[in-house]
């Protein structure tokens, strides 16, 4: 089968690997379309672990069965999830399964830029949902990137009627706008650096969208917000001034939720004052769990939000250089899907 395998960002190749063979309470899965994330580009992050085949946001069929695999068969439409949690340590039991050490050890093989992959048993009894026939294979590589967001949101205790604003408006950013219209935010501003997400932005239905670095987002945020600034600010931009910006913006008693990380070894010198000063609740969040996953689900099967109009590119897997270029440069691209 073929496989495109990850040396860095500019560096994509495919290969001829077997197919791998499944074991006891494993099955195998065809790829039918694998979505390029966000974190498969940041290459600090990914190149610790090259040479290796990445993708995670994967749907597919089931073409074989492992023996004492009961709860699927052959010809299921499925979205695998590449982490699971082991339901038993400390995290998992208070909730917080994206914390649990197995979590974030666990995924499929060799990964979702593949033709097939091999699902690992706890990844079958834990990882695996049966996409419904209201979600095409092409929706349902949202289904991972969306379960990240409605943690997210959990998390930072998101409320109807609060005027949100979203700093970076890439595929997440933009998810996360989509997604707090139909939760009934009051507002949703959004702020990138980039003209064609901006326009993205306002076409998704924001209020209002703004250059981070040519408008005074904050005039403008407390024009459009009866003088207050942001009851949430979400950051979804991996770059030390939207952490900046987003202690500028948020109101009194308002949230800051940290969604992209930065390198670990960039600081960032904040004033702890004004969070003080102001009482402002700050969290982060990591992955999507299986209660996420299942909400996500449900959230694209009732059409709550629509994602069809996201997909910006459909490339077969032999191009998936082009695809890593176009995410990794972040200008002209909203989603980029390899489709099989």
């Amino acid at each position: 089968m073929k496989v495109a395998v990850y040396y860095n960002n500019k560096d994509i190749r495919i290969k001829e690997i077997p197919i791998p063979k499944i074991g006891k309470g494993e099955i195998l899965v065809k790829v039918r379309a694998s979505g390029i994330c966000g974190s498969d580009v940041m290459e600090w992050y990914r190149i610790k672990t090259a040479p290796r085949v990445l993708g995670h946001e994967i749907t597919g069929d089931i073409v074989e069965v492992g023996e004492g695999v009961d709860a699927y068969k052959v010809g299921d439409r499925v979205f695998v999830s590449h982490h699971v949690p082991c339901n038993k340590c400390k995290y998992c039991l208070n909730g917080q399964h994206t914390l649990c050490s197995t979590l974030r050890s666990t995924n499929f093989d060799p990964g979702g830029f593949a033709e097939y992959i091999r699902v690992p048993k706890i990844n079958v009894d834990r990882g695996v949902f049966l996409l419904p026939k209201e979600i095409s294979y092409e929706e349902g590589v949202f289904i991972e990137p969306l379960a990240c967001s409605i943690r997210g949101f959990r998390i930072a205790e998101f409320k109807p009627n609060k005027t949100i604003l979203i700093i970076g408006s890439g595929i997440s950013g933009l998810l996360q706008l989509k997604l707090a219209k139909a939760w009934g935010a009051k507002k949703v501003v959004c702020v990138d650096i980039n003209k064609y997400r901006i326009e993205k932005a306002l076409e998704y239905g924001a209020d209002l969208a703004l250059h981070a670095e040519k408008d005074d987002v904050v005039k403008e945020l407390k024009e459009i917000n009866d003088g207050y600034l942001a009851d949430m600010v979400i950051v979804s931009a991996g770059a030390p001034g939207a952490i900046l910006q987003a202690i500028d913006c948020v109101d009194k008693g308002g949230t800051i939720l940290l969604f992209a990380p930065l390198a670990p070894d960039i600081e960032v010198p904040i004033r702890i004052f004004d969070l003080w000063n102001k009482g402002v609740k700050v969290v982060s969040t990591y992955a999507g769990a299986p209660r996420d996953i299942e909400e996500a689900i449900e959230v694209l099967k009732t059409k709550k939000i629509e994602v069809k109009d996201m997909i910006t590119h459909r490339l077969k897997l032999e191009e998936i250089q082009k695809g890593f270029d176009l995410v990794s440069e972040a200008k002209e691209s909203v989603k980029v899907i390899i489709k099989f």
